[in-house]
């Protein structure tokens, strides 16, 4: 790990830190070590095993080279080329849609993929320059004046320095996830679903777990860099090693973190509720390129239309839109088959199927990405309407049909269903669904289980997965599904068309699962709870309150302030 020193060179104490900020112009290599750093956090995540511990590992070494930086805007620099290259080996999955299943030109579905990667990574560039204000980054010296000759060090790893990391990081993540209707993907909290940190999730939620993550691989590297500098003063000094005591304290603190967080899954924040559901997932494996034929759709309703009536059980889940037709034009042998089945078997059955409103001219207006679910004995229809939309997907940003007119796929903008929406009965347990990206915002779903006049005791979520392709895309979005049962201490439950289809249940461990690309079905048993984890209750509110007063004490009590007035 490199020296934060900058030079061998002696120089007295009245040097200030703007000339040794001129004087130490960082070599390119240092922005490319950071990159290749970013690029081996993305084998942290799924589907790496255990990828938690390699993830602190990776983000020890990212905070140590930061601390090599001169000022922020170098630490911008490497914050973001550690993003880019997280986010561009991460995320190349969507390649594969613009181009695969998209018909967009090679080099620019390249291209939009690195584009997309560098305005991703301008997330962690601003975590890593607000660090770099907030914790006296390349504002004071760490010269000691009995020790003239030593060499004045840009920054050294202080207590407030960690804390800023932690909150800068998280409030960067935070960022990610909401502006432009957000895209949270790769959030650092997720490989800790099999991590040291998993137990902090139901208390502060992914960006929580982020800020804990950050702020112990900072107090590691905050105590070797101490415990190092203390041995080199000591042997100039020729004195005791007093020093040393003060650098163990840092590393202390971060192993009691890990130990808290190994211990936090003793705490049970939900209890079982209501009697266990036998439950049937369905993967159809129906390529995507069929949907946009006739034969296709036809054969399609046909498949799920069999695969939904081959076996009754209290709940029943098809993939997203996998009948893909208007809701009111359901070829009446599928309505009737699947009616006629709820009724006698007792099953409750949610499809994916598209929404909308006849006006009384006959046009269809309103068009929604739904579910719809029949119970048994019961002739209303429960309906879903997905609320966060994917942009390009399901909608247009302004100033962007440009690019999608460079795919030839049938894209329109759909209309959204509201944030909370009514749970579905299920043998009077209360069911929270949600339909593919929507997973990966888990402050909605803990807002829906929140404010919900019927709290739901289960997790449903109807996903597409083929535009990706069998890629790491799959696993990634397991592991945020299992996240997202840690922060809600509920199980989850999820029907895909290609994959992966899995049962979780409340503690994140995933129950069973199908092999992707297969056609089959997920026979599982799985116990809803009640009760609210701390992260349901107050969602996001808790970190970025923290965070928040941390960043602003260290900015204002810092100790480049402090040498300012000294």
């Amino acid at each position: 790990m490199a020296d934060p020193i900058t030079s061998r060179s002696r120089r007295g104490a009245g040097d200030t830190d703007a000339q040794i900020t001129r004087g130490r112009a960082l070599p390119r290599w240092h922005y490319l070590v950071a990159l290749l750093a970013g690029a081996a956090n993305t084998l942290s995540f799924a589907p790496t095993p255990h990828g938690g511990w390699l993830e602190l590992a990776i983000f020890a070494l990212f905070f140590a080279w930061l601390t090599r930086t001169t000022g922020w805007k170098s630490a911008a620099l490497t914050g973001g080329a550690f993003g880019f290259g997280n986010f561009v080996t991460g995320v190349w999955w969507l390649y594969v849609s613009m181009h695969d299943y998209g018909g967009m030109a090679a080099p620019l579905a390249g291209a939009a993929v690195v584009l997309f990667s560098l305005y991703l990574a301008v997330y962690p560039a601003l975590a890593a320059g607000v660090w770099s204000f907030c914790a006296g980054h390349a504002r004071h010296g760490a010269a000691d004046d009995r020790l003239p000759r030593l060499p004045r060090l840009p920054f050294a790893p202080t207590w407030h320095g960690a804390f800023a990391f932690a909150s800068a990081w998280a409030i960067g993540e935070w960022l990610r996830g909401t502006v432009f209707t957000g895209f949270p993907w790769l959030a650092s909290g997720y490989p800790q679903v099999d991590g040291p940190f998993a137990g902090f999730a139901p208390v502060v939620g992914v960006y929580g777990v982020g800020w804990v993550l950050a702020l112990a691989a900072a107090l590691l590297v905050q105590s070797w860099i101490a415990l190092r500098s203390a041995r080199r003063t000591t042997g100039l000094r020729n004195g005791s090693a007093t020093g040393s005591g003060n650098g163990f304290v840092p590393g202390v603190a971060a192993i009691a973190l890990i130990v808290v967080g190994l211990l936090l899954p003793l705490a049970h924040w939900t209890t079982p509720a209501n009697a266990p559901l036998t439950v049937r997932l369905l993967q159809g494996d129906v390529k995507q390129e069929m949907k946009f034929e006739e034969a296709g759709m036809r054969a399609a309703i046909d498949q799920y239309q069999q695969m939904i009536t081959s076996k009754p059980a209290d709940l029943i889940v098809t993939p997203e839109t996998a009948i893909p037709v208007l809701a009111q034009q359901l070829p009446a042998p599928f309505a009737s088959a699947v009616r006629t089945f709820s009724d006698k078997t007792g099953s409750a059955i949610l499809f994916g199927a598209i929404g909308g409103t006849i006006t009384p001219q006959g046009q269809v207006v309103d068009y929604t990405n739904s579910l719809f679910g029949v119970t048994p004995g019961s002739r209303d229809v429960y309906r879903y309407d997905k609320h966060h939309l994917v942009p390009f997907g399901e909608f247009v940003p302004w100033g962007f049909r440009w690019f999608v007119n460079l795919m030839s796929i049938p894209l329109g903008d759909f209309a959204r269903g509201a944030p909370v929406q009514k749970p579905f009965l299920v043998h009077n347990q209360p069911v929270s669904v949600d339909i593919c990206y929507e997973d990966i915002f888990g402050e909605e779903i803990a807002r829906n289980i929140h404010d919900s006049d019927t709290p739901a005791g289960v997790l449903v979520n109807s996903t597409n997965l083929a535009w990706f392709g069998d890629t790491i895309a799959l696993d990634q979005h397991l592991q945020i599904a299992r996240m997202r049962s840690l922060e809600t201490g509920r199980p989850m439950l999820r029907a895909t068309n290609t994959g992966t289809t899995a049962a979780i249940d409340a503690d994140g461990r995933v129950l069973g699962r199908l092999k992707p690309y297969t056609i089959g079905s997920l026979d599982v048993t799985v116990q809803g709870t009640s009760g609210n984890t701390p992260y349901v209750t107050s969602g996001n509110n808790t970190v970025l309150a923290v965070s928040v007063l941390l960043l602003a004490f260290g900015f204002a009590f810092g100790p480049g302030l402090r040498r300012r007035r000294g």
